[in-house]
């Protein structure tokens, strides 16, 4: 009985966690044309928004019954194009936790490019 009751509790305390999902929304915009756009990335995968690669590493969205955030850690590497005669420069220009509700808090500081978190989906 105490048993069965303390699966219960566990069962529903995990079911009440975050939800991880295997897609990340996020939003580019182009400073220089003024252009945004919704994007929604694999987790794992690369994206190209402009000279920027875009990698989602983990995307989470809190339960219903909690206050509504959605988190997605991210890592942004800029690839600006090569000058002739030269390699192109990868370089990391952003990595860490992006959060819908305030894109302020750690965001993307790149002259061309803003991104926000969006949504998470399955």
């Amino acid at each position: 009985m105490i048993r069965a009751a303390l699966a219960a509790l566990v069962i529903s305390v995990v079911a009440i966690g975050p939800a991880y999902a295997q897609r990340a929304v996020i939003r580019g915009l182009d400073k220089v044309t003024g252009q945004a756009r919704d994007y929604t990335l694999t987790v794992g995968r690369p994206a190209r928004i402009g000279s920027l690669e875009v990698i989602a590493r983990t995307c989470r969205k809190s339960a219903p019954e909690e206050t509504p955030e959605v988190a997605i850690y991210l890592e942004v590497f800029d690839n600006p194009p090569a000058r002739e005669g030269e390699e192109a420069e990868r370089r990391e220009v952003f990595q860490g936790w992006m959060f819908a509700s305030s894109p302020g808090l750690s965001a993307l500081d790149h002259p061309n490019y803003d991104i926000w978190a969006i949504d998470c989906r399955s």
